[in-house]
């Protein structure tokens, strides 16, 4: 267990260390370094688990496994990359004195901060814990979404804080429930939040009060996710906070609510013997998706615009989940980390885009590719890849959830092409100007690193051309886990 205390440790260290020297100007590259070593620590947790197998620590607090352990590689990953870009955006921003030295301080230590209650609750085998450390990150984000102090800022922090603290209340509930079917039956009512104890004994609880529980979870959880019509606080948050927390929430938090519904659907299914959890799963998958779909076009802020995309992508991704076959399943699970991938990739050309222009209007950022190319072509490249064009991973994903619906629910395909077909065409009607039209007169080109794109947007491409043998067999044991069995 000591890769995992470290991976937990260094983050932990970072918030206070950063939260006193936040301000200095060596702050972006201690944060960094922090980030990197939090990686580090995280690849060799995840060499460990596939090498040895699944980990319970000494005090059953802590359980990694081949699910979560993925899960914990691909978020201390996107938060190193992203440590790369937001050291030079911030220092951007202090310039032009969008935040001051307090601010500095606040954003850097809530960004470990937040990466930290990330992985907490990733690893924990409590869900108590779990329902802690997502709260926790929603505190985090708060802040750092009201970082500027502006109107519109401070009130997209309190709508988040409102619409998501009701429904990780929702979330609480739902716990609570577990726990009162589960002191029904496991002897040790000090274990009834346990979810390795919890898992041995699922099948032996009440069906009716778990069925309960799953609908007050995945409203809660599920208003984390962004799932519709609990959204509403998703395009504010991103619009109006720092364009490096838009990549993190967007690659990472909103996997990690959904990883809580699937963990709790995994103790739902053999309690109730029936496919009504993964029915409101694909029911509510459904509805985002299309609903996100259509909002696209509706949307003058380019982040905006794409947190529309991550709402859409989000809703495919509880519908593959939701139709719980190993198809479907693998193909969630490899979307999880495409999207992450390609969208933090995306909000980093974003947040250059911003800079160019001046602002975060559509109509004003205009002919990228001829002010700075390398800024155009990977807010092209991003949006293609997002959009599900092969040879990216996104198409590989999308292509196994497809295949699985055409398998289990032929009548649903027609929906989903339509959707996607929407979707495509919110997204590119917008794109040709920006990247392609002729810009105004007086915008510049930035300082602007663009590495975490190119790997990011590589790795995309590596996965949609040929899944590593190691990657598949990885997310092949996490399928197992979920549903029993697995495509390999």
């Amino acid at each position: 267990m000591i890769a995992l205390g470290l991976t937990l440790l260094f983050p932990l260290v970072g918030i206070l260390l950063l939260g006193c020297i936040g301000h200095w100007r060596c702050a972006g590259g201690v944060n960094l370094v922090i980030s990197i070593i939090t990686f580090a620590a995280a690849l060799f947790l995840a060499i460990t688990i596939f090498e040895h197998g699944p980990i319970l620590s000494a005090g059953k607090l802590f359980y990694i496994d081949a699910f979560n352990v993925y899960l914990i590689v691909l978020n201390a990953f996107v938060g190193m990359t992203t440590a790369v870009f937001s050291g030079p955006y911030m220092a951007h921003e202090l310039k032009i004195g969008r935040v001051d030295d307090g601010r500095m301080r606040l954003y850097y230590s809530m960004y470990q901060g937040f990466l930290f209650t990330m992985l907490i609750a990733l690893s924990t085998n409590n869900l108590g814990v779990l329902w802690v450390s997502i709260e926790g990150a929603t505190l985090a984000t708060v802040l750092l979404v009201s970082l500027y102090r502006t109107r519109e800022s401070i009130e997209a922090g309190w709508k988040y804080f409102i619409i998501c603290g009701v429904g990780i209340s929702q979330a609480l509930f739902g716990t609570i429930l577990v726990y009162f079917a589960a002191a029904k039956t496991i002897p040790g009512k000090n274990e009834g939040l346990l979810w390795t104890v919890l898992q041995e004994h699922a099948s032996q609880m009440d069906s009716g009060v778990m069925a309960l529980a799953f609908v007050f979870l995945l409203v809660g959880y599920g208003t984390k996710v962004g799932l519709v019509p609990l959204h509403n606080w998703l395009p504010d948050a991103h619009s109006e906070g720092p364009t490096p927390m838009s990549a993190i929430l967007s690659g990472l938090l909103l996997n990690i609510a959904l990883y809580a519904i699937v963990r709790f659907k995994m103790l739902v299914d053999p309690a109730l013997g029936n496919h009504l959890a993964g029915n409101l799963m694909m029911g509510f998958g459904m509805l985002s998706f299309s609903v996100a779909g259509l909002l696209l076009h509706r949307q003058t802020d380019v982040k905006r615009m794409f947190s529309y995309s991550s709402i859409e992508h989000m809703g495919l991704m509880t519908f593959a989940f939701g139709i719980g076959g190993p198809l479907a399943t693998f193909g969630a699970l490899l979307h999880m980390i495409v999207h992450s991938l390609t969208k933090s990739a995306i909000f980093i050309t974003v947040g250059h885009a911003a800079h160019i222009a001046g602002t975060q209007a559509i109509g004003q950022i205009r002919g990228l590719i001829r002010t700075q190319p390398f800024v155009g072509w990977g807010f092209l490249i991003g949006t293609c890849a997002i959009a599900g064009f092969p040879p990216f991973g996104v198409f590989t994903s999308e292509f196994l959830l497809f295949t699985a619906t055409i398998k289990s629910y032929p009548w649903l395909v027609p929906p989903l092409l339509i959707g996607l077909a929407i979707a495509f065409a919110g997204l590119f009607r917008n794109l040709q100007p920006m990247v392609f039209g002729e810009p105004p007169p007086g915008q510049q080109p930035v300082t602007a690193n663009m590495w975490p794109v190119l790997l990011h947007l590589a790795l995309v491409i590596w996965l949609g051309i040929s899944i590593p043998t190691v990657l598949a067999d990885w997310l092949n044991q996490a399928t197992i886990m979920i549903i029993g069995k697995g495509v390999l």
